[in-house]
């Protein structure tokens, strides 16, 4: 096998149409958007991120071990931008041949990754090789926030601390953090914080200027598979794909 074989087999790129960086005054973040899950809320992400709404804005409730929230014109729940609210996309049609690598194959659930995003469906079959799947609120995870109707999600958004799976099924994940857990961590806490922290700048990678933009990749392939399989035969019995945060690198 040629080493440049070997490499596309162990890493692989961002979509850079398809990765928002957050420049936050703890540090970056960088987030792969999936559109397979979640098309519309996605699509409202991007778009406001080229309007500069979420540029400036405030982490306006950060949670320990739980959500630091924000996307929010208004620094405050409730708010929204000047666009319609959104249909709900909590779950979404899965086909299995999309799936990056399986984690978990059971007879009641699956679960594995759609690029660096943790998901878990009902099985798949022989016959029927699309199923109804949702995204895994494990930490790193990017969802809409909204409030009580299921219709009701616009411009905030949040990232989940630490696993909080009663959550799935109730939001709609569109992505996953790759870099930045650690400037997520060091958020001021409150609900508002006392002096929130807030998001600098919000681009999409593809939107940087060249020489600014970073080179990101993440682990893919027969790699990841095997950080899969070495994570499971440690956890045993209580696995779960919340064990696993695909690792990123920079070049």
């Amino acid at each position: 096998m040629s080493p440049l074989c070997h490499a596309q087999q162990t890493w692989r790129a961002l979509d850079s149409e398809n990765t928002l960086v957050i420049d936050t005054t703890k540090g970056r973040l960088i987030i792969e958007l999936r559109p397979e899950m979640a098309p519309k809320a996605v699509e409202r992400v991007k778009l406001l991120a080229r309007e500069k709404v979420y540029d400036g804005l405030q982490f306006h409730r950060v949670i320990a071990h739980f959500v630091a929230q924000t996307g929010n014109p208004d620094n405050k729940d409730n708010g929204k931008s000047a666009h319609p609210n959104l249909a709900p996309e909590m779950t979404f049609k899965h086909q299995s041949k999309a799936t990056v690598a399986w984690a978990i194959k059971s007879s009641d659930t699956v679960s594995g990754f759609i690029g660096s995003v943790p998901f878990q469906s009902l099985p798949f079959s022989a016959e029927q090789q699309t199923s109804l799947a949702w995204g895994a609120h494990c930490a790193g995870a990017m969802a809409m926030g909204r409030d009580k109707p299921l219709d009701s999600a616009n411009s905030e958004f949040y990232f989940v601390l630490d696993a909080a799976r009663d959550m799935d099924h109730e939001y709609t994940v569109v992505g996953r953090v790759v870099v930045g857990m650690d400037a997520l961590k060091a958020l001021k806490l409150g609900e508002p914080p006392a002096s929130p922290d807030f998001m600098r700048t919000v681009r999409l990678l593809s939107e940087l200027p060249a020489a600014e933009r970073p080179k990101v990749s993440v682990m893919a392939g027969k790699a990841l598979s095997t950080l899969i399989e070495k994570v499971r035969r440690k956890k045993g019995a209580d696995f779960s794909i919340c064990d696993i945060s695909v690792p990123a690198k920079i070049d």
